[in-house]
């Protein structure tokens, strides 16, 4: 991913954060002739046994992408995080051009199939429990083992062993402060949700 220096995060807590924030990622791979192919999951990050960072998730049986997987190709894992439009209008200097504000973590690393029948429910409870956690009352605990095992033969799980990750947090750094505020205060002012994410993390993310 090109990245330029000022937008260049590699502080982990913040970019474990926007992993967590925006888990509903896209898993990019090829098949067997070299074409990419993306399906959209949601995906956790999670440390392993020996202290290595881990991806899980699981997806449809009949969705052929993951037949074509190999130990020795990578899988690259898209997060996007908020994006807004970012207006010259907002500037306190002139003339300016019209750009993008966006925050986004590339993650790449080799699948491994989750086979054992034990380790796929953990897997599923484990996903299941984290997207529950906001409920009132959690639907986790009415999910019966049994009830979980039926749906087993239609998923595939997988966990991805991390070998890298690349950041890019594009958020007004190569402006001067008062235009980065201007930004801000323009972006927190919008009627968008997103808007409003972006100008936070804005706020977050030292310039």
């Amino acid at each position: 991913m090109y990245t330029p220096r000022p937008f260049l995060i590699t502080d982990r807590d913040i970019i474990l954060s926007l992993i967590r924030r925006h888990s509903f990622a896209t898993v990019v791979s090829q098949d067997a002739d070299g074409a990419p192919v993306a399906s959209h999951l949601p995906v956790l990050h999670r440390m392993n046994a020996s202290g290595n960072d881990v991806l899980i998730t699981h997806m449809a049986r009949a969705n052929p992408q993951w037949r074509q997987w190999t130990a020795e190709r990578e899988l690259l894992t898209i997060f996007q995080g908020p994006h807004a439009y970012v207006s010259p209008g907002w500037y306190h200097s002139s003339p300016m051009v019209p750009t993008w504000n966006y925050a986004a973590v590339h993650v790449y690393g080799v699948p491994r199939l989750i086979e054992d029948d034990g380790d796929m429910l953990a897997m599923l409870r484990g996903i299941t429990d984290h997207f529950e956690a906001g409920q009132a009352q959690p639907y986790g605990t009415r999910l019966t083992d049994e009830h979980m095992q039926r749906l087993l033969h239609g998923l595939v799980g997988f966990e991805i062993s991390v070998t890298r990750m690349e950041t890019t947090f594009k958020l007004s750094q190569n402006r001067s402060p008062e235009d980065r505020d201007g930004v801000i205060a323009a972006l927190a002012a919008s009627k968008d949700p997103m808007d409003r994410e972006v100008a936070l993390l804005m706020q977050q993310t030292p310039p």
